[in-house]
C-alpha cells in the first residue's frame, strides 16, 4: 500500500512541476550534526549567526519534528537559459545569480509543495490513512542538501551544492516531512571523480578542500548574508557580482543533464542592469525595482554596497560620478565602498 502511494506521489509531484523526488527517514544522515558542529567551531559560517541557532534541529531532523517517519525530498529546477558567466565580461554591468533573475523561489516552490502535500494527505485519507506534514523551503533549520543526498536525488558536490547525473545543479530543494512511513530510496554518492573545475574557478579561493566550504570568502556570502564592509583584499575579487555567485555552478560538467526550468517565475526578468543606474537607487526606488525578488530582502544600502564595489572594479572613469555621489551615504558601508571606488578609478 505504502509503495504504491509513493508511486502516486511521484507521478503527482512531476505533474506539479518537480524534476526529481526521493524519499529518506528521518534520521537518514547522522553524520550531518557532526560536520555542522566542526563547521561552526571553525567559523567558517561568519555572520550567519543563525546556522548556529537550533542546532540539535539541522543536525537532527528527527528532533526537528518526532512524529515524522518519512522526509520527501524534491527538486526544482532553475536552470538558466544562457551562459549566466557571459556577464562577467560586462564591467560597466552588474552580474546578478541566475537563481536572483526570477520571481522569489521560496514563494514558489513552497506553493507547489502545499500542492503536493495537500494531494498526500487527500490520497492517505482515501486509504483510510491519517497524514500530518510540514513542508520547509530553505528558511528553516533542516539541512536539505544532506537530506536529498540520503533520498537518492543526488549527491553535494566538492562545492558543496547539491547536483545529480539526471538533474544538474541548477535545482533549488524543498522538504515535506509526513507521518506516512513511505518506503525509503537508496542513497546517492558522490560521481565528482578527479574533476576540480568548480573549485578552481572560484575566484576567492572559498574552498579550503574538496567538499568544503569557507562562507567566509564565498561571494554569495559577501554580497548577500554578510553586513557592513567587506574585507578590502576580497573586494577586487568580487569582479562585477553583486548578488550572489554562480561560477562553481555554471562549470560543473555534470550540468549537461541539466532539466530546464519548467515554472516561467523563472525567466530572467532583472538582466544584468547598468552600474551607474542601480548606484542611484535609493529605499524607495530598491524596493520598488525588486519587488518580489529575492534581491529585496537584502535592503538598499548592502545591494549598493556591492554595486559600488563592482564600479571599483570596473576601470571604468565614466563610472567615477556615480560612486562620487556617494561618499558622504549615511550608511557607513556604502560611504566606504564608494570611497573605496573613487580611489579605485582615480588609479
Amino acid at each position: 500500500m505504502s509503495a504504491d502511494l509513493k508511486a502516486k506521489l511521484e507521478v503527482q509531484a512531476r505533474a506539479e512541476g518537480f524534476v526529481g523526488i526521493g524519499v529518506c527517514r528521518p534520521d537518514a544522515a547522522p553524520e550531518t550534526a557532526g560536520r555542522l558542529k566542526a563547521w561552526l567551531a571553525e567559523e567558517r559560517h561568519g555572520q550567519m549567526g543563525w546556522m548556529a541557532e537550533r542546532v540539535e534541529w539541522r543536525g537532527s531532523p528527527a528532533a526537528l519534528w518526532p512524529e515524522a517517519r518519512s522526509v520527501v525530498m524534491l527538486a526544482e529546477s532553475y536552470a538558466p537559459e544562457g551562459d549566466p558567466l557571459a556577464v562577467l565580461e560586462c564591467r560597466d554591468r552588474g552580474a546578478i545569480s541566475a537563481y536572483a533573475q526570477g520571481k522569489d523561489y521560496h514563494d514558489l516552490v513552497k506553493r507547489r509543495l502545499k500542492r503536493v502535500g495537500r494531494w498526500l494527505i487527500e490520497e492517505a485519507a482515501r486509504e483510510g490513512r491519517t497524514c500530518e506534514i510540514k513542508v520547509f523551503v530553505d528558511t528553516a533549520p533542516v539541512m536539505e542538501k544532506p537530506l536529498a543526498q540520503a533520498a537518492g536525488l543526488g549527491w553535494q558536490g566538492k562545492h558543496t551544492n547539491l547536483l545529480g547525473r539526471e538533474i544538474g545543479n541548477w535545482v533549488f530543494l524543498g522538504a515535506i516531512f509526513t507521518t506516512l512511513d513511505l518506503p525509503a530510496d537508496a542513497p546517492e554518492t558522490s560521481h565528482c571523480g578527479s574533476c576540480t573545475a568548480c573549485l578552481d574557478i572560484c575566484p576567492t579561493s572559498a574552498f579550503p578542500s574538496p567538499y568544503q566550504l569557507d562562507a567566509r570568502r564565498c561571494i554569495s556570502y559577501l554580497t548577500i548574508e554578510h553586513r557592513g564592509p567587506v574585507d578590502p583584499a576580497l573586494r577586487p575579487l568580487m569582479g562585477n557580482r553583486i548578488y550572489g555567485c554562480d561560477d562553481c555552478l555554471a562549470v560543473c560538467p555534470w550540468n549537461k543533464f541539466a532539466v530546464a526550468a519548467r515554472d516561467v517565475g523563472y525567466a530572467a526578468r532583472v538582466g544584468a542592469p547598468p552600474l551607474a543606474e542601480l548606484a542611484a537607487l535609493d529605499d524607495a526606488a530598491f524596493r520598488e525595482r525588486f519587488s518580489g525578488s529575492p534581491i529585496k530582502r537584502i535592503g538598499r544600502d548592502r545591494f549598493v554596497r556591492n554595486v559600488l564595489y563592482a564600479i571599483g572594479n570596473s576601470g571604468n572613469p565614466a563610472l567615477r560620478p556615480a560612486a562620487a555621489a556617494l561618499t558622504a551615504d549615511p550608511d557607513p558601508a556604502v560611504a566606504d565602498a564608494a570611497l573605496w571606488a573613487v580611489t579605485r578609478l582615480d588609479g
